[in-house]
């Protein structure tokens, strides 16, 4: 029997795994649940089917929402009220960094965004295994995080880190030349760049394979996923971003692979269902039996592979920028584009417009800091310059993602001014 916690519950990922959890109540039991609070019923049912001890909730004003969900969920059971019992609930911003540092076999982090970097640290200093759906956090966290681990405690929940952690199995550190990132493409594979020109929101959210969130499936048009997912690579496995490529294999059925030094490859292969790699992350390095169905080799089928248009798609060159300068700077590449999304979905800015933000906001990130004056930053300065690897600590990364976000909010008004057209350059 595993004690598991569940943050980002429910996320995709996070009712995934409770769908995987409750089918199997003889291995795992649900100590304690974290969410926004913004999908209450949801969170009621997920309540009353695994009767946590603790609740937590980033808004505080969804307590007394969650409270009635229970109640009217334990109604339409026909549970009387005495049959009830409500768990602990424990809400504010770091909620879900409490509940990460209960004491259980796994916690999985399928939070979104740099609001899980905090939770992430929590259960690492706990000592306890960490499934991680949350890239954001290592990303930006960068070495915060790593350095926080211990060797093996993290366990990658997306499924190409999951892939390349298997091929992993099958040699040696010094045998590997190169780790191979497949991508789907997305909804807009094959377009040129002046073609991703006038795209809609609703386009971007046409994710041809995955059912996913709204940041991760626009994350997946431009291909700043894929980015993340470089950064993420080479602080997992410690291998350096010029041995890291990425492949473009539309039907998902390979999900990364590794390049040997003696020219051979390991694929993992299996198809595109993400209850593989959660379950590999709450059981690693065991596997739980049935936990999705396999290739059907039965059937004639073709798979393909093509590569990537850095032209149309310059995320992933854009993001390797920002993992080579290290510190700071995956903050700023994560957060500006978080940003330009809700920006993008808004009708505030185009489709191109995102990465064009992104990569200015980096590139004033990137310059060197101004000689020094007396006194203090002003508070929009805050965060504005790189801190390198040595110099990390939270507030650094929060500082930086803080003013990426402001910086790009000023760039993103100044655009829709103009009509959309980029604005000088200071």
């Amino acid at each position: 029997m595993r004690d598991v916690v569940v943050l980002g519950s429910t996320g995709s990922v996070g009712r995934q795994a409770l769908e995987l959890v409750g089918e199997r109540p003889d291995d795992f039991k649900v100590v304690a649940l974290a969410a926004g609070g913004g999908s209450v019923a949801e969170l009621a049912r997920q309540v009353l089917d695994h009767r946590p001890r603790v609740v937590a909730l980033a808004r505080p004003t969804a307590v007394q929402d969650l409270q009635l969900a229970l109640y009217a969920a334990a109604k339409e059971r026909g549970w009387a009220t005495g049959e009830v019992t409500l768990p602990r609930i424990v809400a504010g911003p770091d909620a879900a960094t409490e509940v990460a540092a209960t004491p259980c076999d796994v916690v999985l982090n399928a939070i979104t965004g740099a609001a899980g970097l905090r939770p992430t640290l929590a259960t690492l200093a706990a000592g306890t295994r960490l499934a991680l759906a949350n890239k954001e956090s290592l990303v930006i966290g960068g070495r915060l995080v790593t350095s926080a681990a211990a060797e093996g405690q993290i366990v990658p929940v997306d499924s190409e880190h999951s892939a390349l952690a298997q091929c992993l199995r099958g040699g040696r550190a010094g045998e590997v030349d190169r780790l191979l990132l497949t991508a789907s493409g997305g909804p807009f594979r094959g377009r040129s760049r002046a073609e991703l020109a006038d795209v809609t929101p609703e386009q971007a959210m046409a994710h041809p394979t995955w059912d996913m969130g709204r940041v991760i499936t626009t994350n997946s048009a431009t291909l700043v996923n894929k980015g993340l997912e470089v950064l993420e690579a080479h602080l997992l496995f410690g291998i350096g971003l010029d041995r890291i490529d990425v492949v473009v294999h539309p039907q998902s059925v390979v999900h990364s692979m590794v390049q040997f030094t003696d020219g051979s490859t390991l694929a993992q292969c299996s198809p595109p269902d993400m209850r593989l790699p959660i379950a590999l992350g709450l059981v690693w390095p065991e596997r739980l039996p049935g936990a999705t169905a396999p290739v059907d080799w039965s059937r004639a089928t073709s798979w393909t592979f093509e590569p990537l248009d850095s032209e149309a798609f310059p995320a992933v060159d854009v993001a390797r920028r920002a993992g080579l300068a290290g510190g700071s700077a995956p903050a700023v590449f994560n957060a500006a584009n978080e940003e330009c999304v809700d920006a993008f979905h808004a009708g505030r800015i185009g489709f191109l417009q995102v990465m064009e933000v992104v990569t200015r906001v980096l590139e004033e990130h990137l310059r060197p800091a101004p000689a020094a004056t007396a006194g203090d930053p002003s508070p929009a300065d805050v965060g504005s310059t790189l801190v390198t690897d040595s110099g990390m600590g939270v507030e650094a990364v929060l500082a930086a993602d803080a003013w990426a976000r402001r910086r790009t909010a000023v760039l993103v008004e100044e655009l829709s001014a103009v009509g959309g057209r980029e604005p000088g350059r200071e």
